[in-house]
């Protein structure tokens, strides 16, 4: 083999791996940069929905003097914007993300696991509170708080 060739083919091998190094380098920025990207969009999506089960326990405060129970509390938001007028009239834009629309039924889960939110209530001082909390074990998103009255209804990651 003369030595124009072997340099035209070392120069075709070396440009080909150049080509792979540059491909893994860029992928191997980019997929991460985009999993935090997701995972963003996703705490998003689920501050946005407990900001929404907040606004609704504050018009059920309003509505009757007191937040649901612990038991079975999150049912009760689900049935208060499901049949109370006024927010039936607003569902539309209460009840959706980003122009999707939120069935009622799911406004208590959470959208990155699907579990349901965690939800208590202290009556026992007055004003009451609650705590509304994030069910996933990695994220500490909450709204409220059941000892400390500055919190009320104020949301953890403002």
């Amino acid at each position: 083999m003369n030595i124009d060739t072997r340099n035209k083919v070392l120069s075709i091998v070396l440009g080909i791996v150049i080509l792979a190094l540059s491909w893994l380098l860029y992928d191997s920025i980019v997929t991460p940069y985009q999993e935090v990207l997701e995972r963003e969009a996703m705490t998003e999506r689920v501050r946005y929905h407990m900001n929404t089960v907040k606004d609704v326990l504050i018009q059920y405060d309003v509505r009757y003097g007191k937040y649901p129970p612990a038991e079975g509390g999150l049912d009760s938001v689900v049935q208060f914007v499901q049949t109370d007028s006024a927010l039936i009239s607003i569902s539309d834009s209460l009840l959706s993300y980003q122009g999707e629309p939120i069935p009622a039924g799911q406004l208590i889960y959470s959208p990155r696991d699907q579990q349901r939110f965690i939800y208590s209530v202290n009556d026992t001082i007055r004003p009451p509170l609650y705590l509304l909390e994030d069910p996933s074990e990695d994220y500490d998103d909450e709204i409220g708080s059941l000892s400390r009255t500055t919190m009320r209804n104020a949301p953890s990651w403002n």
